[in-house]
């Protein structure tokens, strides 16, 4: 009977550690670590898809997390704050674009370096943006062009 329980509290201290594993690698690999940087400001006409906690990339690397997103209520465009790496850099002429992860994939925020000497600093905004584009707009875009152009033939 007494070496059941050994046995028990062995494979309960084994599971404790690959959970508490499991949670480390979770924390390290999403959104919710805090970001050592930087806060910048970008605009957009659409920022379908962008939430809290989106990711921000450099080149495709993860640089930084979205903090908020708001309305503009005179301009109506799409605030964007987000947090970025203090080891990157950005020229201010850098632009901002949303993306898609793939075709299905979900949206994050693109960061393109320009080639300025002088670099964005805290609380700066990036000027250079290009909003959301809705793929289902352009596929039926696409699908019921045609169809008007063999009606006019």
């Amino acid at each position: 009977m007494e070496r059941g329980r050994v046995f028990e509290t062995v494979v309960g201290v084994f599971v404790l550690i690959v959970t508490a594993c499991f949670f480390n690698f979770v924390y390290h690999k999403s959104s919710w670590k805090s970001i050592d940087g930087y806060v910048l400001t970008a605009k957009f006409d659409k920022a379908d898809g962008l939430a809290e906690g989106t990711d921000v990339k450099v080149s495709g690397v993860r640089v930084g997390k979205i903090d908020s997103i708001d309305v503009d209520p005179e301009t109506f465009f799409a605030i964007v704050k987000f947090h970025i790496s203090k080891h990157i850099k950005l020229p201010t002429d850098s632009s901002a674009n949303v993306n898609t992860d793939g075709l299905f994939g979900g949206k994050y925020l693109s960061l393109e370096p320009g080639g300025e000497e002088d670099f964005l600093k805290d609380g700066d905004e990036i000027q250079n943006t290009t909003g959301a584009m809705n793929i289902e707009s352009l596929i039926g875009k696409f699908l019921f062009s045609g169809k008007d152009q063999k009606k006019d033939e």
